[in-house]
């Protein structure tokens, strides 16, 4: 294994996070009223993809821990679904990625996600497993369960050391 490389955490931005899913944020994005003008209603900010027979989507709640030390030695992809995370306390997080397709290293991006912003990985986004910034982060997660083999992992020959920054969310 080589020596852990940094990379620099940019914000998600629509534009920056394109090639790896949607960004699930009320900022920039179109909105029509609804219940009699009461409510604000921002349509489709991602769309859930479910391949395979059987297959469904669902809701939980993931309570995530910071990873100390910061290191990325591990990336997944999920084959058969897109993945949602939706922060639900607030808490920024960090979203390593690369794109699907063969795994490659030189390709890894880091985001920061601020706590009012949600994400959506396409299926077969490479993603670092979730990297909450503070203890006891709860985000809604919507993703696929059914049959078939929806994970597949991969060892980085280089660590990576995301720079967050994070004083300055």
């Amino acid at each position: 294994m080589s020596a852990p490389r940094e990379i620099i955490a940019k914000p998600l931005t629509r534009e920056a996070f394109s090639r790896f899913g949607d960004v699930i944020d009320t900022r920039g994005a179109g909105s029509f009223p609804i219940n009699q003008g009461r409510t604000e209603r921002f349509h489709a900010l991602a769309g859930v993809e479910l391949l395979g027979d059987d297959s469904r989507a669902i809701l939980s709640i993931f309570r995530g821990q910071p990873l100390e030390p910061l290191q990325i030695n591990l990336m997944e992809r999920h084959p058969l679904g897109s993945q949602a995370f939706v922060p639900i306390n607030n808490q920024p997080f960090l979203a390593v990625v690369a794109p699907p397709g063969d795994f490659d290293e030189s390709a890894i991006r880091v985001f920061l996600v601020r706590g009012n912003q949600g994400l959506n990985y396409r299926t077969g986004t490479w993603h670092a497993p979730l990297l909450p910034l503070f203890p006891d982060s709860d985000y809604l997660v919507v993703d696929r369960q059914g049959p078939g083999d929806n994970c597949d992992e991969v060892v980085l020959t280089t660590p990576v050391i995301p720079v967050t920054g994070v004083g300055t969310l």
